[in-house]
């Protein structure tokens, strides 16, 4: 019964956060232009940091109450999950194309994040220090994304296209300010409540918070992904969906994990990391070679979105395996 009862409130909360950070999206975003933000900051900041949102709330929260593992696991299983899972079946849905200037400008900087990332998780721990500069790191990419859509060459477009793409329709200040608000309250709410109730799922189910961030709160936080991907090739824009999935991993690296451990720095078990990160920069790297190094270039077709999937499955079979 209990067990039932918390499945559920999982899920209520996967909604309710889902929706939140929509509304507050929306809000912030028409509060800012009622404020005169130019529409290329609102998209950097607002609307680029906006599908990070649950991830950034869930771990910080995660990390508040003590449970790193749920903090840790759901900002690199959320990266695994968005190339795994997302960028699979959105491929599944539609062939997805893989735009070399998205490779040349955006592969290079996701890895050096990775990279520099696993650096400062090597000892064991994510300290204040640490989150803060991963939170300069992220500051650094949207001042470089910014530059890239004023000074960027033509093939550089993309970024700005995504941006006016993303930008929700202004509406009133009054509801703007009403949007804005209920949607931060319901957020803090209801990441607060999913953390409680994926706590006490572990506990159920004898395995660690760990493993519960790396797989059903890392699925559920990337709902917003899975949208933003099956609405860009319905748009006929399928090469956004890669771009999305790319800045939401920078974004879950820097932001997240940089939150987290500026406002909860925490430590974990070197073993676990060493096996998830190891996963998750595969799971990057794949982006790569299955864009240019196999089958036809500049393309992720159907079978290779099938191959994203299975390998994700194996992954989360490997888990559970783990814990048994």
């Amino acid at each position: 019964m209990l067990l039932a009862f918390l499945i559920v409130t999982i899920t209520i909360g996967f909604v309710a956060l889902a929706w939140s950070a929509d509304r507050f999206v929306d809000g912030s975003s028409a509060l800012a232009r009622h404020l005169g933000v130019s529409s290329l900051m609102i998209g950097l900041t607002v609307v680029g940091i906006g599908t990070s949102l649950p991830e950034m709330l869930v771990s910080t929260i995660a990390a508040l109450e003590g449970t790193p593992g749920i903090a840790l696991g759901n900002a690199l299983g959320s990266n695994i999950a968005n190339v795994g899972l997302i960028l699979g079946t959105t491929a599944l849905v539609s062939p997805l194309i893989i735009n070399a200037g998205i490779l040349r400008r955006e592969f290079p900087l996701l890895m050096i994040v990775v990279v520099a990332t696993g650096v400062l998780l090597f000892d064991g721990a994510l300290s204040r220090v640490d989150g803060l500069l991963l939170l300069a790191g992220m500051i650094g990419v949207l001042a470089w994304m910014a530059w890239q859509s004023r000074h960027g060459e033509s093939a550089d477009a993309l970024i700005s296209r995504e941006i006016e793409t993303a930008i929700p329709e202004a509406m009133p200040l009054r509801r703007a300010i009403l949007w804005t608000a209920a949607g931060l309250v319901i957020l803090i709410v209801s990441s607060r409540i999913l953390v409680w109730a994926a706590v006490a799922l572990a506990s159920q189910l004898g395995i660690s918070d760990l493993v519960i961030g790396l797989t059903i709160v890392a699925v559920g936080t990337s709902l917003p992904e899975l949208a933003a991907g099956i609405a860009s090739v319905r748009r006929g824009e399928s090469e956004l969906a890669v771009g999305n999935i790319m800045g939401s991993n920078v974004f879950n690296l820097l932001a997240v994990l940089g939150i987290a451990g500026a406002i909860a720095p925490f430590s974990f078990d070197m073993n676990d990391l060493a096996r998830d990160y190891g996963i998750m920069t595969g799971f990057m790297l794949a982006i790569a070679v299955m864009g240019f190094l196999v089958g036809q270039r500049g393309r992720l077709s159907r079978w290779k979105g099938g191959l994203l999937i299975i390998a994700y499955c194996s992954y989360q079979g490997l888990l559970f395996f783990s814990q048994s």
